[in-house]
């Protein structure tokens, strides 16, 4: 199967890590259910790359489970400030190299912290982006410590 060479497939590739390419049709604001949908794979499973700023403006990533959202008041909380939020679109794009909807943590432009749902690590395999839009890659979620600098974090909360 054809895939696209990105940033993160290079890193990948470079670090020599085993990874399933999944391609799909993407959906403009359809989130990880879509993609869990089309893939038939548990929505939980799916990882979504956040990029948040703090009110310092200091860009972070943080990775949560697909069905989950993280809660902005316990991350500050462990991050020691003020506030987080999620970065605009333009921002988010700028500092990661991706388009929103297709960032992946891997291969990155701008280096950031990364934090990680502790959660994510339980899992057998997870499927998170490749870096397009509509591909995914299926990994054993420990390889993300493997390749990244990761802090794991409680910040989970349920969609409202």
């Amino acid at each position: 199967m054809d895939y696209p060479i990105t940033p993160a497939i290079r890193v990948l590739r470079e670090r020599k890590i085993e990874f399933t390419p999944h391609i799909y049709q993407y959906v403009e604001k359809s989130g990880t259910r879509h993609s869990a949908e089309v893939l038939k794979v548990d929505e939980h499973s799916v990882i979504k790359t956040l990029i948040f700023e703090t009110n310092e403006k200091k860009p972070l990533i943080i990775l949560m489970h697909g069905d989950l959202q993280v809660s902005a008041k316990n991350l500050a909380r462990i991050l020691n400030v003020k506030t987080v939020a999620p970065a605009n679109s333009e921002k988010a794009n700028k500092l990661t190299g991706y388009l929103v909807g297709g960032t992946s943590p891997f291969g990155t432009k701008t280096k950031m912290p990364i934090y990680a749902e502790k959660t994510i690590f339980d899992l057998e395999k997870i499927y998170i982006n490749g870096g397009k839009r509509g591909f995914l890659i299926a990994i054993e979620p420990q390889v993300l410590r493997g390749v990244l600098e990761i802090e794991a974090v409680e910040v989970r909360q349920n969609v409202d």
